[in-house]
């Protein structure tokens, strides 16, 4: 996709959400989405919580590795005061911004620019996660990735936590977390 001028000369922008369980390769397709994006020579800036150090403090980082550099933002407003003169925004881990996130999507939808968001869509306890459910009603495009089912093989869309008590974010990787059908993450929960 690219940004196209209407009739009148104006860029059109537009919202992408990239969503689904932990392991589901959310960050992996955001990251091979905005590869493109600067291949085709457009302006990008890309974001992502100050919280998720996970991998490193600057680049998202997917579960294979795959890297690419972001700035890591404290609130969903910075991103409005960092993205100037670009084509593209591309943000990680939704679901970790304040309540203010689909407004500033939404802004940055109506100034001509295209913006590719990725995150959980749930929590541990496939509940919806944040703010994911007010962007995805504001989604133009929505993409749904399921991750596989670790106990049956099935397609999973559940982030199970091995780990029952603690708040609703909690950061981790395979240690802490592994993706789950709906069947099986009842199982223990």
């Amino acid at each position: 996709m690219f940004i196209e001028p209407n009739l009148k000369g104006e860029r059109r922008g537009w919202i992408e959400v990239i969503c689904g369980s932990m392991f589901s390769g959310k960050t992996e397709e955001l990251i091979r989405r905005l590869k493109r994006v600067k291949i085709a020579n457009l302006k990008v800036e890309i974001f992502k919580p100050a919280i998720d150090v996970r991998y490193d403090e600057v680049k998202i980082v997917s579960h294979d590795t795959n890297a690419i550099l972001s700035t890591p933002v404290d609130n969903s407003q910075t991103i409005l005061l960092l993205a100037q003169d670009v084509d593209v925004v591309g943000i990680d881990e939704a679901q970790f911004f304040d309540a203010g996130i689909a407004d500033v999507c939404e802004q940055l939808a109506q100034k001509g620019i295209r913006v590719i968001v990725a995150g959980l869509d749930m929590d541990y306890l496939g509940k919806p996660f944040g703010q994911m459910p007010n962007l995805l009603a504001k989604a133009d495009y929505i993409t749904k990735l399921h991750a596989i089912c670790m106990k049956c093989g099935n397609i999973a869309n559940i982030s199970y936590r091995k780990i029952a008590e603690g708040p609703q974010v909690l950061l981790g990787e395979k240690d802490i977390y592994e993706p789950r059908c709906r069947i099986c993450a009842q199982e223990k929960m």
